[in-house]
């Protein structure tokens, strides 16, 4: 991976600049909005299940949109595609506000938007990443593949740092205000980037949609590196991230918080999660990442033992500090193997069908959380999942030098 001197060539670049600073308006301003309607559903029902339905609502369709985004961006124009998707983005925040707004929203209806919210996002993401090796040259690709890595994942933990408190202060019309507004900005770079036609353009194959869809996904289960760190991280997503998933609830019911409790827990997710990405994009190499991303699992897997088993804020706080940063640094590690070890034509697929599985799993984890916790509590369910998670970082450990002499490679 790219050092931190890597990183600041890249972006000298002017595409670049557009590119990856459009990033982190749009994936925080996705998780700012994200965090609200959790917390809206929460006060509409009080109800752990409900947070649950409306993170799998927003993350499941994913399994459905990913792999067909995939191949279509393979073969259309990739700019275009994610300009479109990035004005439904916007649609869809106004659409949101102007229920609130007059009082119309319901928790149903919230559930209804959300899969709409989650099937736009499936389709931009292919879209977007399958640009990133067209906005450097060669030679700087490295620090290009860092940044995109960078920017995606710090996202998911910096936006809920900025929600928890606007939510806690003003209520959760802002922060649909700040994404509608995040959303249009990133819609306008679009027009600004000049890409290589050679990666702005997909190349169709002859075959049809489904044919490559296929093709994405027999290639991912056949790579030696690609096949094991997908189920790796597909575990980690259902039985681990679906924690901070659904904040909310264990907010209130572990701890006894409010709002406050809320935008303390998030902040600190944040901050923490910047100085992981910081610390693997420091050390200015690709080889050592599938270690870095199996300790940091493990890390996860700890920490979020001990954030459910504590009635404790202050060491609530403590363990979700190292949940951030360890998902941040287990993130990036997996994504910049991923861009740097796939082959070219493959990486609209391959990086759709990521996106599904850090989407969709800890929706799943979060839907099964949800229900089970009507029966058997928060604490329960998470505890048990624990056990299973170390057990494939376990698994993923023994298969380390295969993995890692198929993905810690110059990228493609």
């Amino acid at each position: 991976m790219a050092n931190l001197s890597g990183i600041g060539r890249t972006l000298s670049h002017r595409n670049a600049q557009i590119y990856f600073g459009a990033s982190v308006a749009c994936w925080t301003g996705l998780w700012v909005q994200r965090i609200a309607v959790d917390w809206l559903a929460w006060t509409l029902t009080h109800s752990p299940a409900w947070v649950g339905v409306l993170a799998f609502c927003n993350l499941f369709p994913s399994v459905i949109v990913s792999p067909i985004a995939g191949a279509i961006a393979d073969r259309v124009d990739r700019v275009r595609m994610a300009t479109i998707v990035q004005f439904a983005l916007v649609l869809h925040s106004m659409v949101l506000l102007a229920l609130i707004g007059t009082g119309l929203i319901r928790v149903e209806i919230l559930a209804v938007l959300e899969v709409f919210n989650g099937l736009l996002q499936a389709g931009q993401q292919p879209a977007r990443q399958s640009i990133v090796p067209g906005l450097v040259p060669r030679s700087e690709l490295t620090g290009a593949v860092a940044l995109n890595s960078l920017t995606y994942n710090l996202a998911r933990f910096v936006g809920p740092a900025i929600s928890g408190p606007v939510v806690a202060i003003w209520g959760v019309t802002p922060a649909i205000v700040i994404n509608a507004f995040a959303a249009l900005a990133t819609a306008l770079s679009m027009y600004w980037l000049h890409i290589p036609d050679a990666f702005r353009h997909g190349r169709a194959s002859g075959k049809s949609i489904i044919a490559e869809t296929i093709s994405g996904l027999t290639y991912i289960a056949r790579h030696p590196g690609m096949g094991p760190l997908f189920f790796y991280a597909a575990s980690m997503g259902l039985c681990l991230r679906s924690v901070t998933e659904m904040l909310a609830p264990f907010v209130a019911r572990l701890f006894g918080r409010g709002a406050d409790g809320l935008a303390i827990l998030a902040s600190t997710m944040g901050v923490a999660a910047l100085v992981g990405g910081l610390l693997v994009a420091m050390r200015g190499r690709v080889q050592g990442m599938a270690r870095v991303s199996i300790g940091a699992g493990v890390l996860l897997a700890l920490s979020t033992a001990g954030f459910v088993a504590t009635s404790s804020f202050p060491v609530g706080v403590a363990c979700i500090a190292l949940m951030g940063a360890a998902t941040t640094m287990h993130g990036i590690a997996a994504q910049t193997m991923l861009q740097s070890a796939c082959a070219p034509g493959m990486l609209g697929r391959v990086m759709s069908l990521w996106g599904l599985i850090v989407r969709a799993m800890p929706a799943s984890g979060a839907l099964i959380f949800g229900i089970a916790s009507e029966w058997l509590g928060l604490r329960i369910p998470v505890l048990l999942a624990v056990p299973i998670a170390l057990g494939v970082c376990a698994w993923m450990w023994a298969r380390l030098p295969r993995v890692a002499a198929a993905m810690e490679v110059s990228p493609s």
